[in-house]
């Protein structure tokens, strides 16, 4: 089992990758303008992705990039869709094994039928 376990998660590790890697050339970068170079010889652009990134995650204010083509405030928007979804997926496949499991028990001892369907159905709408 734990075999099949990690070879089903290897896979959609893969392939959720490979879908990454995919839209990477989706997203066009914003036009650049050449800038003075500074006394300290870095400029904005010349920062690493991932440094401004982090910067980024860290700042609790509505920024937004340069030109204001992208708002930060959308691509939130954006990840607490992709959030919501994925909690709707977990609570589903929650009530999903429950359900079942609430069957299995329904047909082993069918005369506590009545006491599993009540516990299910209050379970359930805990899980809601």
């Amino acid at each position: 089992m734990a075999i099949r376990s990690m070879a089903l998660t290897g896979a959609v590790l893969l392939a959720g990758s490979a879908l990454l890697a995919s839209m990477a050339s989706t997203f066009v970068p914003t036009p650049q303008r050449s800038q003075p170079a500074t006394a300290a010889g870095i400029s904005a652009g010349e920062l690493p992705t991932a440094a401004l990134s982090a910067a980024m995650l860290v700042t609790p204010t509505a920024a937004h990039a340069d030109g204001g083509s992208v708002w930060i405030p959308a691509l939130s928007a954006v990840g607490a869709g992709f959030a919501i979804g994925l909690a709707a997926i977990g609570s589903g496949v929650g009530q999903g094994i429950a359900s079942g499991r609430c069957i299995d028990g329904i047909s082993r001892q069918p005369e506590v039928a009545d006491d599993l369907r009540g516990v299910l159905l209050l379970s359930l709408a805990f899980m809601e």
